[in-house]
């Protein structure tokens, strides 16, 4: 199946994202770093090319595995001295144990039943959870042709993924886990939302 342009090369990857959120590209990666103590085992779910943990978590001598479906996503988190898995997360397979699973920006991939995959990561979880998802998307604009273009070029390699979730439908899913949620808040000049659950 043929993967989206975007996915191809981490640096084209990375100049798409920083040219999306603009000033808050860092901001983005700083609200999920700054959750995480020094020295935590860390799994990081869709990592992509892994600049939550080059930029941002290397530094706390984090022990961090990143899983991806993207070989060449994979293969430039080993070349940059991290540890990471080719790992499709459609499937049922137990996910490695860690003190805080995250995902960023990709819950998406996994409607329109994103339970199953957020149950797992509860499961794996030794300390808690993070997901930080954006609710405003460019599927979502009113305008048709950057609708289609923004569902066009997110196939991670798995097929192209039209749905996106709102602030509404983000909130609509986590209230379905009312013992775990311990945070919720807007992050990245409100462009995502970051929730944290505890194990």
């Amino acid at each position: 199946m043929s993967t989206s342009f975007i996915y191809r090369h981490g640096s084209i990857y990375e100049l798409l994202m920083r040219g999306l959120y603009g000033r808050h590209y860092d901001a983005r990666f700083r609200a999920i770093a700054d959750l995480i103590p020094d020295e935590a085992e860390v799994l990081d779910l869709c990592c992509g090319p892994a600049t939550l943990y080059t930029r941002h978590l290397r530094r706390k001598s984090v022990r961090y595995t990143g899983l991806d479906i993207n070989e060449g996503f994979i293969a430039g988190l080993t070349a940059a001295g991290g540890h990471g898995q080719v790992w499709n997360l459609h499937g049922e397979q137990p996910l490695p144990a860690a003190d805080y699973v995250l995902m960023q920006a990709s819950l998406y991939h996994f409607l329109p039943d994103p339970e199953p995959v957020l149950d797992r990561m509860l499961a794996a979880a030794r300390a808690r959870v993070i997901i930080a998802e954006p609710v405003r998307n460019l599927t979502t604009s009113r305008n048709r042709v950057i609708t289609r273009l923004g569902g066009r070029f997110t196939n991670p390699g798995d097929g192209e993924q039209p749905r996106r979730f709102t602030e509404e439908t983000l909130d609509e899913l986590f209230r379905g886990y009312p013992e775990q949620v311990e945070q919720r808040t807007l992050i990245a000049g409100g462009r995502e939302k970051l929730y944290v659950l505890k194990a």
